[in-house]
């Protein structure tokens, strides 16, 4: 038998080599490298809870550093709902709203810190903590719309790529401005008396500070909830994030509400700024570069444009960040690890961007830019 002439000779080599090429490599690279990663997460439980050093890490550690976790969460996720509702409606990552959480905090220390030394936080807390995230809420409101009225709005119809630099820019621009104004030192924010100590539940002594901030984050998240469902504006917001254009036709006044989208992300940062100064006792011009990335990590964690998600991907980035470097790394005998809490958030970050780019109550899929 003879080859025709004129048509391709396909060799035994070419057939193994388009096999080889049909593979579906990215997915095997990825099976992979789950393996290896729950693999060394089990041993460095292992190892942790095995060691000579876990006599010292008592049921009441590990629950005292879960709700640490969860404190900490609540104040990611009011900041997390932020990034996650400019994102439902812009498709843009508003990463100076770490900025607008720091420039509320900040404000309201100067507040605080009057109030601390005149005695009136301690004799009138409850008054004094309300004046107090009022003036939180007041700057971080005005930062946020400023920022959606000068830096934004120009650049709606731009690409996509112009106002996440924008963003990035409009972020060192605040951050270093208040540097500029304040130094670069760390401010310790005062706590009032009352929230001071523990309280035993469940046979676990809670911080006093975290009992309040968990209330305050759940009723905010709770009111944001109802307002987003029941009411006219928040309607009106859904509709947006749908689709603009249609939104526009029916007489939504979109920029109206998009301003409305930012006003509500400053109200949760501001009180979230007075619940971190309160919470770690200490506010800097870096506190919102650190904790924005943090909370950008939540939202995209649970799913970025979803409320849920992002109230999901806080209370879990909050919990990882507290209980994973201790419990997975001190097997390993690696020192220090409470100082690695940032690097192993940054590393969830990348890691659900490689198995799950669209987050956990997400699509799954990365949207293409």
């Amino acid at each position: 038998m003879t080859i025709a002439e004129g048509a391709p000779a396909t060799s035994v080599a070419d057939v193994r080599l388009s096999t080889f090429e049909r593979l579906p490599w990215r997915r095997i690279i990825l099976v992979l490298l789950a393996i290896v990663i729950v693999a060394v997460t089990t041993i460095g439980i292992y190892k942790t809870l095995t060691s000579p050093e876990a006599a010292n890490y008592s049921g009441e550690f590990w629950a005292q550093l879960t709700v640490d976790g969860l404190s900490y969460g609540a104040i990611l996720s009011m900041v997390a709902l932020g990034y996650s509702m400019v994102y439902g409606i812009l498709r843009m990552i508003n990463f100076a709203h770490g900025e607008v959480f720091m420039a509320g905090g900040f404000a309201s220390f100067f507040f605080a810190n009057a109030y601390a030394k005149s005695g009136f936080l301690n004799s009138n807390t409850v008054v004094a903590v309300l004046i107090v995230m009022t003036v939180s809420v007041l700057v971080s409101v005005g930062v946020a719309l400023l920022l959606e009225r000068v830096c934004y709005r120009p650049l709606r119809n731009a690409p996509r790529l112009v106002p996440l630099i924008t963003a990035i820019g409009a972020s060192l621009f605040i951050q270093n401005s208040f540097r500029g104004f304040f130094g670069p030192q760390s401010y310790g924010y005062p706590r009032p008396s009352s929230l001071n100590g523990q309280v035993p539940i469940l046979g676990v002594h809670v911080n006093k500070i975290d009992i309040a901030v968990l209330v305050v984050a759940v009723v905010c998240m709770l009111v944001l909830q109802m307002f987003v469902s029941r009411t006219k504006t928040g309607r009106s917001m859904r509709a947006v994030a749908e689709d603009r254009e249609i939104a526009s036709l029916m007489g939504i006044d979109v920029d109206r509400t998009i301003a409305i989208t930012f006003a509500v992300g400053g109200v949760l940062a501001g009180i979230a700024g007075v619940l971190f100064g309160m919470t770690f006792q200490q506010i800097q011009f870096t506190s919102g570069f650190t904790l924005g990335i943090a909370a950008f990590t939540a939202a995209v964690l649970g799913g970025i444009g979803s409320i849920g998600g992002a109230t999901l991907g806080g209370f879990l980035i909050g919990v990882l960040r507290a209980v994973g470097p201790v419990l997975i790394l001190t097997g390993f005998g690696i020192p220090s690890v409470h100082s690695l809490n940032e690097a192993f958030v940054f590393l969830v970050l990348v890691l659900v961007l490689v198995f799950r780019p669209g987050g956990l109550l997400g699509t799954g899929e990365a949207e293409k830019v």
